[in-house]
């Protein structure tokens, strides 16, 4: 029999986004909402964390900044794909989120004059990179955990991986949950859930992401039957050091550091000679993509050519006081000293634009789900994130996505029920199918399959060919999963048996991101087509929309909403 916790609102995932949810849903209750927050990490450990460089806002609005800077800055970055009244919500959003951050006591780095401190980055028009240090999520993450402890609310349920989003009849019902330190199958009823669960970049070998971000939220309210959207935009940052893939912040750049060829050259001058360093991600990766395939990159290992990020000419303190984290890895991992040597870097697997459907609200198809965060695609970011706009994202949707779900629950007077057989269903699929399988397949070697495969066919530059070979070997792969093996068989701290179950939803995506990405016969944002190098605004100025069926992804698409501003000719 499995157990049953109920509450009134659940929170799946504890990163950034999360985390800002509970503290909005408990202040707009006096902590009177009874809050489930549910991870497979312990607390604490969520990738949040690993956000280096800035949280994007506009706090000098008597330097020239302005929200309507700072709005038209992210449409063009998007390739004008971002919906542009969910834009001019979050630009007015942000400089509150910021304040407030501060007011809850996060160490902003500080300007002489005792004010906050922001930084260039690519893509704005206004050093507008609210920070601290080189370590700016994991302090954000800090301080939210810290300002959650004031309320006694919340139950924090760590190291609990959830197999299924319930829902019956159009309604939320709850999440089927597996307990990893014990093994018991765990139903944790709510009225209203929130996904928080971040993207899905561990698609690729080569990635930012730590190993655990590994797209759950995403992949299972897409078998929950909401729509994914935009999938087939993936940005690629332009500096992953090699060969470990390991964030390389961009205000490496922000504080004036240099990209240079074997040459020696900044090579940047020929691609955005107005921006050079600062030109948004993927004209960046685009551009380095380039230099390395045309001979003017250095030689890596296992293939993984790079070229220099330099910032030997700022200095040792300067390194030391705006990027110490940065000085760290780089003598940890590859036993490099960036104050005197330049630092190997080449684009990687870094963000997903795409995800979960949802409205301005964060609002889902499906009654009682919201969505917030990276796992969500309201669609901020279009095409293509400009960096610093991510942790922000998280800030504004956990605010509103509390609230709005805090309000929804003081409406109902208990959770919906669930009739026990979809659960029952749910424990036998996990416990009974998957763990027993026994078959020939190896699911590590699945997995690294899928990976290479992504790195090889779907990388900075696509073409239809590669596309269709990658969708070949990913529907293969989904064949396969059928076989594997499982060799623990035991329910404590089963590891094989959430690597599988890991598996699966990387599976679904992959095959949701290659499937709109083939279908996408344009060029826009971090989705280059070699075959169609071109933006195609008549025919592909919509949003991709992704649906579950048996027998594979069924697309269909929606307008992009546009109030201000048309598409133009994207220059920096």
């Amino acid at each position: 029999m499995s157990k049953v916790l109920t509450h009134d609102l659940v929170i799946f995932g504890a990163g950034l986004a999360g985390l800002r949810a509970a503290i909005e849903a408990s202040r707009q209750t006096q902590g009177k909402i009874d809050i489930a927050v549910v991870t497979k990490n312990q607390m604490m450990r969520a990738h949040s964390v690993a956000a280096e460089g800035g949280t994007a806002a506009v706090m000098r609005t008597e330097d020239g900044d302005s929200l309507e800077l700072h709005a038209w800055d992210t449409v063009k970055g998007s390739d004008f794909l971002a919906d542009q009244d969910v834009v001019d919500r979050f630009v007015n959003a942000m400089p509150g989120e910021i304040l407030q951050l501060d007011h809850w006591g996060i160490p902003w780095t500080r300007r002489e004059d005792g004010r906050i401190a922001q930084r260039p980055f690519g893509g704005h028009s206004y050093p507008r990179a609210v920070l601290a240090a080189d370590k700016t999520g994991f302090f954000e993450l800090q301080t939210l955990y810290d300002t959650l402890l004031k309320y006694n609310n919340t139950t924090h349920y760590n190291e609990f991986f959830v197999t299924a989003i319930l829902t019956s009849e159009g309604q939320f019902r709850g999440l089927a949950a597996m307990n990893m330190t014990t093994g018991e199958f765990t139903l944790i009823r709510g009225k209203a859930l929130i996904i928080c669960t971040g993207g899905g970049g561990t698609l690729y070998g080569f990635t930012t992401y730590s190993q655990t971000v590994t797209g759950d939220g995403m992949a299972l309210a897409y078998r929950a039957g909401l729509p994914l959207e935009d999938m087939e935009f993936l940005q690629f940052h332009p500096t992953g050091l090699v060969p470990s893939g390991i964030l390389i912040t961009e205000a490496c750049r922000g504080e004036g550091g240099y990209l240079r060829n074997s040459k020696g050259e900044r090579f940047m001058e020929k691609y955005a000679p107005n921006k050079m360093e600062l030109a948004p991600r993927d004209l960046i990766s685009r551009s380095e993509m380039t230099e390395i395939e045309e001979g003017r990159g250095f030689k890596g290992p296992g293939g993984l050519d790079y070229i220099h990020l330099d910032l030997t000419h700022l200095g040792a303190d300067r390194i030391n006081e705006a990027l110490p984290l940065i000085r760290e890895v780089c003598m940890e991992f590859n036993d490099l000293e960036p104050i005197d040597e330049p630092i190997p870097c080449r684009p990687v697997a870094h963000y997903s634009m795409g995800g979960v459907e949802c409205d301005i609200n964060g609002a889902t198809r499906i009654k009682g789900i919201w969505t917030a965060g990276e796992a969500a695609c309201s669609s901020l970011h279009g095409a293509n994130r400009l960096g610093s706009n991510s942790t922000g994202e998280c800030l504004v949707w956990g605010q509103i996505t509390g609230a709005e779900a805090a309000r929804y629950c003081a409406t109902l007077s208990e959770p919906p029920a669930l009739a026990r057989e979809l659960l029952d269903e749910e424990e036998k699929r996990v416990f009974g199918d998957i763990l027993g399988r026994s078959g020939p397949e190896n699911l590590y070697d699945l997995r690294k399959e899928l990976r290479a495969t992504m790195d090889k066919y779907v990388g900075v530059y696509r073409t239809g060919p590669e596309l269709e070979k990658a969708l070949e070997i990913i529907q293969g792969l989904k064949k396969r999963f059928a076989n594997i093996t499982i060799p623990d068989k035991s329910r404590t701290y089963n590891t094989n048996l959430v690597h599988a179950l890991e598996l699966q939803n990387l599976i679904d995506l992959a095959e949701v991101t290659v499937t709109g990405a083939l279908t996408r016969t344009e060029s826009r944002g971090g989705h280059a087509r070699r075959d169609f190098p071109v933006r195609d605004d008549d025919k592909w100025l919509k949003h991709t929309l992704a649906f579950h069926t048996p027998s594979g992804p069924r697309l269909d698409y929606k307008s992009v909403t546009i109030t201000k501003w048309k598409p133009v000719e994207r220059k920096y």
